[in-house]
């Protein structure tokens, strides 16, 4: 059963990589970093065990929106 993608679907699947991307340059050690994160060493993001799961978390909910209201079944 093949599926048909709407309009729109090839934008929110961009996005979603792009935050998923985002998260993961959280969590990069980076030495010129202005202070430690939350984990002890210094990372791309000072923030980084909490913007990781927020990357995380908002690409989880476009990719649901993503399946739920951008594909349909033939």
């Amino acid at each position: 059963m093949a599926k048909l993608k709407r309009k729109g679907y090839t934008i929110l699947l961009i996005l979603t990589a792009a935050l998923v991307l985002a998260a993961i340059s959280t969590v990069i050690p980076q030495s010129s970093a202005s202070e430690p994160c939350k984990l002890g060493y210094k990372a791309h993001c000072s923030f980084t065990p909490i913007s990781t799961l927020i990357c995380l978390a908002l690409a989880g909910i476009v990719c649901r929106v993503r399946k739920r209201y951008f594909t349909q079944s033939e």
